[in-house]
């Protein structure tokens, strides 16, 4: 494929629609913009929230709450969920990924205590809750804190 053979896919573009040339375009005259009026004029028209000078809605509605920008935010994966992988293995934020129990690893990993453990593991995250740690630890295994 060369340059000169590329084209835009079909449906992609579209004509420019050219107003304000004569009456018979359809479009001559006025361009669409009706009689007059803010939104006729050069530059015309409102701000996006704007409401007609009445108190818009995003001052009317309180503000609450804020954002703390140092915050850590785990991955989560619950105690259940590991039962998937074999006995032995060593279970860390790359494996749980791989295996698709976790989209990304965020701060860290952290193992939730809901649903048992049946198989062997070692687990390498940055966060246990205790019971999770209880279960793994039951079930014969290591919950290891990196």
């Amino acid at each position: 494929m060369k340059l000169h053979e590329l084209s835009p896919a079909p449906g992609s573009t579209k004509e420019v629609k050219r107003i304000g040339r004569g009456h018979g375009s359809g479009n001559g005259k006025t361009a669409g913009k009706g009689h007059k009026g803010q939104n006729a004029r050069s530059g015309g028209g409102v701000r996006i929230g704007f409401e007609g000078g009445q108190m818009p809605l995003t001052r009317r509605i309180p503000k609450r709450g804020f954002n703390n920008i140092f915050a850590k935010e785990y991955a989560i994966v619950n105690v259940s969920d590991l039962n998937k992988f074999t006995e032995g293995t060593v279970v860390d934020a790359e494996l749980l990924k791989a295996a698709g129990l976790i989209k990304k690893t965020c701060d860290g990993v952290k193992v939730l205590g809901d649903g048992e453990l049946t198989t062997k593991l070692t687990v390498k995250a940055a966060k246990f809750t205790k019971s999770a740690v209880e279960k793994i630890e039951k079930a014969g295994g290591k919950a290891e804190v990196m």
